[in-house]
């Protein structure tokens, strides 16, 4: 990787930030440029910042994946999670680029009550979830070598993920309800950095799962996070029906991992594993 020009791009969400964080601790050769001087819906300027980096691979860290708020911006959604990632395979078409793109566990229904693998049928019931999976279908119709990753309740350093929203929660209330029936796998912005950093090297290619190992409840994740930060909070499960939002969540969404661990030939971190790493990265355990 050494030798690769690479472009990160929404380098300032909360899995861009950590790419930008290892690529300067291992001294790599990228650019990440802000949202302001590169939003992916701009074309034209997405296209001048490509000519002026010429990068080897991208790496879109881009999206958006404000669920409940997608479902009455639909058309900001398909923007920036379909046609702007249409936009970026054509042009890696075109420049003899890698891509790798990132999508989601919700382009499944929920419905499967096992653990999701790569080959089984995609039945988002989001709008969120529906145009991740067009952007997969785009990259596919556009790319014939790319990488794929799907991931799950993504936790990393800042303000957009469970477990940020939930220390705040904590602070207010002693009590605190959360959905003890909405399954998945807490999936840690470390470990994607490193797995995707080692796929590029083992030349990797195609769509693959890559999540912590394990899942757990919202319940599960939030009673084992208060119990680490030695709180006094009470966590009392309760079904997500409780809870009136916009968009319809899949029950159980988590996701094997195996096909990615085979591939690579590695044991991928339990999310309880990586949770630790994230606390203490965070100065906060």
């Amino acid at each position: 990787m050494k030798n690769k020009k690479i472009l990160i791009l929404g380098a300032q969400g909360q899995l861009g930030k950590e790419f930008v964080s290892v690529f300067k601790e291992k001294e790599l050769n990228f650019t990440a440029p802000s949202e302001e001087e590169c939003n992916i819906t701009n074309t034209t300027r997405l296209n001048e910042i490509i000519e002026n980096v010429r990068p080897d691979i991208i790496i879109n860290c881009a999206a958006y994946n404000a669920v409940d708020e997608a479902e009455e911006k639909s058309d900001v959604a398909y923007l920036v999670n379909s046609e702007a990632v249409s936009n970026i395979a054509k042009i890696c078409r075109e420049k003899d680029i890698f891509l790798v793109h990132y999508s989601s566990d919700y382009v499944f229904d929920g419905e499967k009550q096992e653990l999701y693998i790569e080959e089984d049928k995609t039945e988002p019931i989001n709008v969120y979830g529906k145009s991740k999976l067009q952007g997969e279908e785009r990259i596919k119709e556009n790319l014939e070598d790319y990488l794929i990753f799907r991931l799950s309740w993504v936790i990393g350093k800042g303000e957009q993920n469970f477990l940020h929203k939930l220390s705040l929660w904590a602070q207010k209330n002693r009590i605190l309800k959360i959905s003890a029936d909405e399954v998945s796998v807490p999936t840690f912005t470390k470990n994607v950095v490193e797995i995707t950093l080692l796929s590029l090297e083992k030349g990797l290619k195609g769509l693959y799962h890559l999540t912590n190992s394990g899942y757990a409840s919202r319940y599960e994740l939030a009673k084992y996070y208060i119990k680490r930060m030695e709180l006094e909070n009470f966590v009392l499960p309760v079904p997500m029906s409780d809870f009136k939002t916009k968009a319809k969540r899949p029950g159980f969404s988590a996701m094997s991992n195996e096909k990615l661990s085979n591939e690579l030939n590695i044991s991928i971190p339990a999310w309880e594993d990586g949770m630790l790493i994230y606390l203490l990265e965070a100065n906060i355990a």
